[in-house]
């Protein structure tokens, strides 16, 4: 019986076999058939998307273009600089970032700040975490992770870091965290310099023998710009942002649009800001190939890089250090000899400019700092520093007098004191007695240029102690015709910012007269500037400029490249009035300068040039609370040689000057030097 029971469960078991047999049959057959499937009708996608790559572009930046002056000196240049920069790859995580940042604390060493590097707390506390992250991550709960995002909780773990356990790090370690906070404000496939203020040699070859080990660094050469002239026009060629600081928040989305990136340097003031675009070049685009993973598998440079184009500017050096030269001579030599009464004269500004083309030739500004007892470069200031000028202003009032009918040529007055009804009493410096046009602008009399102010202001009839008829529209003729000289408007200057001076706002006879005579509307000595030119120039007023050409750039640093372009003279306009009044006016200026009474003949009569322009004295009294505690004046001095075909114009301003002009006469005495340095420097060679 037990026997007939094995024999059954004998024979049972092969069925049972066949059946598991059948279902792993099944089953490998089911698989076959998917991988068929997925061989033969989903390979080749899958294939692929295994071998999908993607294509990143990145932009290297390139050197500033140049700045060189009329004669090709270079004024501003690139200083070559070792570099070491870091590119990270796309997916790159904080933990591989400070893997490579300790091999290469290995090879540089970081600027020390305070004593720390730069590292903040917060970056000891992401090292400490990336050191011991298993341990932070455990100071908390899954609880509290389910009520947090990822930055929350990231955040409240580094607070969980005690104080004490980042207070002992090694300077070496502080190396590691300063070189990986460059590192994290890297973009992707973006370089991003680590290091490169002093980069030494030895540092730059052991990075670069290293380069296989150092994921995303590379060693290169960065630039910073130089200026061999050292202060001489600093202040008028500008400055660039710093790697740092990156585009002028202020002006984000205008350079974003433009293609530059957060970090890129730009020209923040002066002449790098205004010619930004020329400047800056063409950045080196390289093609970057990344697999699924993110790893660079391949780069190409798809755009050659072109360093800025180089500008040529008008400017003459030789001429600038010296025009700086002659306004510290002369200011302090009129504080020194004249202390108490020139207590507030601490300035002195200069424009040299062609005539003709507009080419500014020399523009400059000394401060005289008291508490320092040294000079300060003051330039800038001949654009945006306004001061009431005097008499110099005395050929458009003469010149709005012709052009609006009130006198004429050969018209003389009796210049003696004028007595307005109400009013303090006017004069001359002297009673002139009967003048005309041109011997008025000779001896510089106020009381011709009230006249003519009357008389635009409606009165013709002028009697002693009695009221004008008087139109105060007479404020907005007189200052629409000096207005075609450049006074009180722009001057179009190739510059960030100049100012347009300041108009009187109260339009009552007595200002009228004031006007006339430049002791009302203030302007800049660029304005005087480009007025005297307008004169010079038979009523053709031309914009003033810094830019003479631009150069395409080439190879070798040491050369110039071809022109690229030209800056022509632009004429902004041409004075709407007859050329006799013009050559009128031009004559008077002659007088001035070279004829006996003429009230800067002093200085330029018998020089070799024949010189002509007008001088000029503001009162510009001193007040402290609310009381006069001085008279003080401002002396101003415009003119252009050689008379009969003017070549260069010049205007000087010497504000807040104390009243002891004919003892040291700080204005006409620079204007003598700039003639002087002017032919002597064309003399010697013939620039």
């Amino acid at each position: 019986m037990v026997q007939k029971k094995t024999r059954k469960k004998k024979a049972q078991l092969p069925f049972r076999l066949n059946i598991l047999f059948f279902i792993v049959f099944l089953l490998f057959s089911v698989l076959v058939l998917q991988l068929g499937v997925v061989q033969i009708l989903n390979g080749e996608e899958f294939q692929e998307e295994i071998d999908k790559t993607v294509k990143e572009y990145t932009q290297i930046p390139v050197p500033r273009g140049r700045m060189f002056d009329r004669n090709h000196n270079l004024i501003v240049g690139n200083k070559p600089l070792y570099s070491i920069t870091y590119t990270p790859a796309k997916g790159i995580q904080a933990e591989d970032r400070l893997k490579v940042a300790e091999k290469l604390s290995q090879f540089i060493s970081m600027p020390e700040e305070d004593g720390d590097y730069g590292v903040t707390e917060r970056n000891k506390k992401e090292y400490w975490y990336l050191k011991h992250m298993e341990e932070a991550k455990s100071r908390i709960t899954e609880k509290e992770i389910e009520k947090m995002d990822n930055g929350e909780e990231y955040d409240t773990i580094l607070k969980r870091i005690k104080k004490n356990e980042i207070d002992d790090f090694t300077d070496k370690q502080l190396e590691v965290m300063a070189i990986k906070k460059e590192m994290d404000q890297a973009m992707t496939l973006t370089p991003h310099v680590i290091k490169n203020e002093g980069v030494t040699p030895e540092e730059f070859a052991k990075v670069s023998e290293h380069l296989d080990m150092l994921d995303g660094i590379n060693a290169t050469t960065d630039w910073e710009r130089i200026k061999p002239y050292g202060e001489t026009f600093s202040n008028f060629i500008g400055s660039i942002t710093s790697q740092s600081q990156g585009i002028l928040a202020e002006k984000e989305s205008y350079y974003l649009s433009r293609g530059y990136k957060r970090n890129d340097r730009v020209g923040k003031s002066g002449l790098e800001e205004q010619y930004e675009e020329l400047l800056r070049g063409r950045k080196e685009k390289i093609e970057y190939t990344t697999n699924n993973d993110g790893k660079v598998i391949d780069s190409e440079v798809v755009v050659e890089g072109q360093r800025g184009k180089d500008l040529v500017l008008t400017v003459n050096m030789k001429l600038q250090k010296k025009v700086n030269k002659i306004l510290r001579k002369e200011l302090k030599t009129a504080i020194q000899k004249y202390p108490y009464k020139n207590r507030y004269m601490n300035d002195a500004f200069a424009v040299v400019m062609n005539p003709q083309t507009g080419e500014l030739l020399a523009i400059a500004g000394q401060h005289y700092n008291r508490e320092e007892h040294e000079f300060e470069n003051a330039g800038l200031k001949a654009l945006y520093a306004a001061h009431e000028p005097g008499s110099a202003v005395k050929g458009a009032t003469m010149l709005s007098g012709y052009a609006s009918g009130v006198i004429d040529i050969g018209q003389s007055f009796y210049d003696a004191p004028i007595q307005i009804a109400g009013t303090p009493e006017k004069s001359s410096y002297m009673n002139l007695g009967w003048i005309n046009d041109v011997n008025a602008l000779k001896r510089s009399s106020n009381v011709y240029m009230f006249y003519i102010a009357m008389r635009m202001g409606g009165d013709f009839n002028y009697q002693p102690n009695e009221k004008l008829n008087f139109d105060p529209s007479a404020f907005q003729e007189i200052r629409n015709y000096f207005s075609q000289f450049g006074l009180g408007v722009s001057t179009g200057v190739d510059f960030p910012y100049e100012s347009v001076g300041y108009e009187g706002p109260d339009p009552k006879a007595g200002n009228l007269l004031d006007f006339a005579i430049g002791q009302y509307d203030t302007y800049t000595t660029l304005q005087l500037a480009q007025y005297v030119s307008t004169i010079a120039n038979d009523g053709y007023r031309v914009q003033p400029h810094f830019l003479k050409s631009i150069r395409t750039p080439v190879p070798h640093e040491e050369d110039l490249g071809p022109v690229y372009k030209s800056v022509n003279t632009e004429v902004l306009n041409k004075i709407t009035m007859e050329d006799k009044y013009l050559d009128r006016v031009q004559e008077g200026f002659r007088r001035v300068y070279q004829e006996v009474g003429g009230t800067a003949a002093s200085y330029f009569a018998g020089k070799p040039y024949t010189a002509a322009g007008k001088t000029g004295t503001a009162e510009s009294d001193i007040y402290e609370d609310g009381k006069k505690v001085m008279d003080a004046e401002n002396h101003s001095l415009v003119g252009y040689a050689p008379y009969n075909h003017p070549e260069v114009a010049f205007a000087v301003m010497v504000p807040k000057g104390g009243v002891v002009a004919a003892q040291h006469p700080v204005s006409k005495l620079v204007g003598e030097g700039i003639l002087d340095a002017y032919f002597e420097l064309k003399k010697d060679n013939g620039k």
